[in-house]
């Protein structure tokens, strides 16, 4: 274990990621933990003063409803620093600035990431130093080894924090309580039970101001190889022997080493044109501020993998993720095998059972086939639904706060990490190729009108 974090570095401060996310995040978790307070430090290449880093510290810590004495105390003592953090000469006069341990968190686009955490080479690190880097992860499978290699000449696997928000929800963390403290339901997680697996995040925005980040990257490495494989980790993992960071990270590592596409014939992409999300126009992804009038970046992703254990062999699970459609949907979707046999007489069954997990707004609902009302032998669907405990801190706050105390369990292992782009390399390299054609669909609508809608 490393010692107590005496200052935590945004890199890349002057960004959106660190006023709308990261430092939220950092005000929740002073106010709601009580945190002892610590040395902020912003740093960016633009320029800025002590006093308007401070004011828009305020600004992101009120927005995140943090207002007590802890996170006033922290605003007040921030301090902002103009370097250049690919020069490790800047990298040198940024640690200095440093009291106590240091963590440093790359706010930053991979490639400049990758270049920082080569220049940290040329700098003597304090002991303890922990280094936390925002998904993605590289920006291919070589990148992504390249820079776990250069990691692991810095510090210990134990103070290297690969971000993953994802694994902050609550949501998500619940499905280990729903699976293995539900004996209804770890008694037929597996292939003689379950039919297919769906894994679908459909958002209402669209780019955002994101086009230099985005463009370079798409759906499928945005969404699917950076988040909804570690939501497949949790889904089908196999029951850890506890939470320990060690048993958690290793279980999930041995279910996504399981996972695999077999037929990229079965992935898809799709690019949005004009359209109304609500009462809002929407330009073609092609006219957004920023992207190239020819891309072929995708807005929406799809693919189906496989996972090949004993468990859940010949089961096909479908990754999906897109921007700009018409209806918000963020969903795990275990769908069940029909009943062997239904007792002739019972009508009026339509359709699969299904257990839906629901990312946000944070619920579950199991269909059930009941008796209906008036005559006993036709059967309704009824719904069973329940609400999740809403997280104390937030996925910002749950991360900040296990970068703080040296708790890597809502981080990712390297080896985590590369197995994710190695699942996703075959499908890219197919995309590229040209083998998957480019669909379009409108802005607001449900995607390409070839495509089946999901279950």
């Amino acid at each position: 274990m490393t010692s107590r974090l005496g200052t935590l570095v945004i890199l890349g401060a002057g960004g959106d990621l660190s006023s709308r996310l990261l430092l939220p995040g950092v005000g929740r978790v002073l106010d709601a933990r009580d945190e002892a307070p610590f040395l902020l430090v912003g740093v960016g290449q633009q320029a800025m003063t002590d006093a308007e880093w401070q004011s828009r510290v305020a600004a992101s810590f009120e927005a995140g409803g943090a207002t007590g004495s802890q996170s006033e105390r922290v605003r007040l003592d921030s301090v902002y620093l103009q370097e250049d953090v690919t020069d490790p000469a800047a990298l040198q006069r940024i640690l200095k600035r440093c009291e106590g341990v240091p963590a440093l968190y790359f706010a930053l686009p991979p490639s400049v990431t990758i270049a920082a955490c080569t220049a940290l080479e040329q700098v003597e690190l304090p002991e303890g130093t922990v280094l936390a880097l925002e998904k993605p992860f590289g920006t291919d499978l070589a990148s992504a080894r390249t820079l776990n290699q250069q990691l692991a000449k810095l510090v210990p696997e134990r103070q290297i924090h690969r971000v993953d928000h994802f694994l902050g929800k609550s949501t998500v963390l619940n499905l280990l309580g729903l699976r293995f403290a539900n004996r209804i339901f770890e008694q037929v997680w597996d292939r003689d039970n379950i039919d297919r697996i769906d894994i679908v995040f459909d958002e209402t925005l669209a780019l955002e101001g994101r086009a230099g980040y985005y463009d370079a990257a798409g759906a499928l490495v945005d969404m699917i190889q950076s988040h909804l494989l570690v939501v497949l980790a949790l889904t089908v993992i196999e029951p850890p022997s506890s939470i320990d960071p060690d048993d958690l990270r290793g279980a999930m590592a041995q279910a996504l080493r399981s996972v695999a596409v077999h037929d990229v014939s079965q992935s898809r992409r799709a690019q949005y044109t004009a359209g109304r999300i609500g009462d809002r126009p929407v330009p073609s992804y092609r006219d957004e501020h920023g992207v190239p009038t020819q891309s072929t970046t995708e807005t929406l992703a799809e693919t189906v993998l496989s996972v090949d254990n004993w468990r859940f062999a010949g089961v096909p699970v479908r990754l999906r993720s897109g921007k700009a459609l018409g209806h918000l949907r963020k969903e795990i979707v275990i769908r069940f095998r029909d009943v062997p046999h239904l007792p002739v007489g019972l009508r009026g069954r339509e359709g699969p059972v299904r257990l839906r997990i629901a990312l946000s707004p944070e619920q579950v609902n199991l269909d059930v086939m009941l008796n209906g009302e008036g005559d006993p032998f036709t059967l309704d669907r009824m719904t069973l639904e329940a609400g999740f405990g809403p997280g104390e801190l937030g996925p910002y706050g749950e991360v900040i706060h296990g970068i703080l105390n040296s708790d890597p369990t809502l981080s990712l292992r390297s080896d985590m990490v590369e197995e994710c782009w190695r699942i996703v390399t075959p499908v890219l390299e197919a995309w590229r190729a040209g083998v998957v054609p480019l669909d379009t669909y409108r802005a607001g609508g449900s995607g390409p009108a070839n495509w089946s809608g999901a279950d």
